[in-house]
């Protein structure tokens, strides 16, 4: 198992907030992190940090976490993809996602409808640019060249790379199904190991569909992590982080993080803690989190629990780990990513020497 940091983050943006990103990633490498994954919501976008910490690292693998297709043409996305990857000595990792609705066409005034189709067709012509091909694309949504303009199929000049892999975050039954038929990797969320299957029987849906399985994909996902024997101050300092996503991650009608909670055990919660936030009850909002949702979708408590979370993660397919380290300062939250990546490294390990 490998273990990846998030960076970035919808509220981010200010100077202050780039310097501690920087500063957070370089450390998490000496700590032995595999890689770091650059959000993008509406604060930070998800490349120029990255080119950044190309610069400032040496082994630390980069990936956008995500990429908006609705912000870009596919034709940019591999453009910035193939410049990313000659930058960092051949450490980018794509990652791409649909986003929402409300920032979709609230925030890039693009319409959201079919996302799904948008998405494969993004991931065609994105590989074909990666092959070194000409782009010559007849889609619903794309097409290149523009029909009955002056334009012609064109190839770009930057040599191909087809080694570039192409991670999703998906959550919604289809969306799963179309990462598990095309991406290399899943950048999930609103998961936890026990209702794992919500998630992964769609996901091995669409990779039998293509003649593959789980196994050739790079499952990742995570969670706040934190150690300590007393887990009630760490429960409440995440509750308005999870009615947050319940709430605001989305529209009244289209929530997808919310919608995964539900198919994973937590279906009445969920929509008692959308409504309370919708409604502007926020507060309210936070206080109907159950403790056990935030319980199995984190990684809290003594060192013992947070091992057997771990081992939890790994017997359910969770090939990356992405961990969110709890501290009141940086330091503090150095020490916990180090304890966790600590017992990731020794778990790991055990499990190769305990292999036949």
């Amino acid at each position: 198992m490998k273990t990846a940091i998030a960076v970035g983050g919808p509220a981010s943006g200010a100077h202050d907030d780039f310097e501690r990103v920087i500063a957070y990633a370089c450390e998490a490498e000496r700590l032995g992190v595999d890689s770091a994954w650059s959000a993008e919501a509406w604060g930070m976008d998800a490349v120029a940090p990255l080119a950044f910490l190309a610069a400032r690292t040496q082994r630390l693998r980069l990936g956008t976490g995500i990429m908006q297709i609705s912000a870009r043409t596919p034709s940019m996305t591999a453009m910035t993809a193939l410049t990313l990857a000659t930058l960092s000595g051949g450490r980018f990792m794509l990652g791409l996602g649909a986003s929402g609705p409300q920032v979709v066409e609230g925030l890039q005034g693009q319409p959201f409808a079919k996302p799904l189709r948008r998405m494969r067709e993004t991931i065609e012509i994105v590989r074909l640019a990666f092959r070194g091909e000409k782009l010559a694309y007849d889609g619903e949504f794309h097409r290149l060249p523009r029909p009955g303009g002056e334009g012609k199929p064109l190839r770009l000049s930057q040599p191909a790379n087809p080694d570039i892999p192409i991670y999703l975050a998906t959550l919604s039954p289809k969306a799963l199904e179309l990462t598990g038929e095309l991406a290399d990797g899943w950048l999930g969320t609103s998961f936890t190991p026990e209702h794992a299957e919500a998630h992964l029987e769609h996901l091995r849906v669409g990779a039998e569909r293509a003649g593959r399985t789980l196994d050739d994909l790079d499952l990742g996902v995570g969670g706040a992590v934190g150690f300590g024997d007393d887990v009630e101050p760490m429960i409440e300092s995440l509750r308005p982080r999870m009615a947050f996503t319940l709430g605001a991650m989305g529209s009244a009608r289209t929530n997808f993080y919310n919608d995964a909670y539900r198919r994973g055990g937590f279906a009445d919660a969920a929509a008692e803690v959308q409504q309370l936030w919708v409604a502007g009850k926020r507060a309210e909002a936070a206080t109907r989190v159950p403790d056990e949702m935030i319980l199995q979708s984190t990684l809290l408590g003594p060192e013992k629990r947070v091992l057997d979370r771990i081992r939890k993660y790994r017997d359910a397919g969770i090939r990356t780990l992405r961990l969110d380290p709890l501290g009141a300062t940086a330091t503090e939250r150095l020490d916990t990513l180090g304890r966790a990546v600590e017992l990731v490294r020794q778990e790991t390990e055990g499990s190769r020497t305990d292999s036949p």
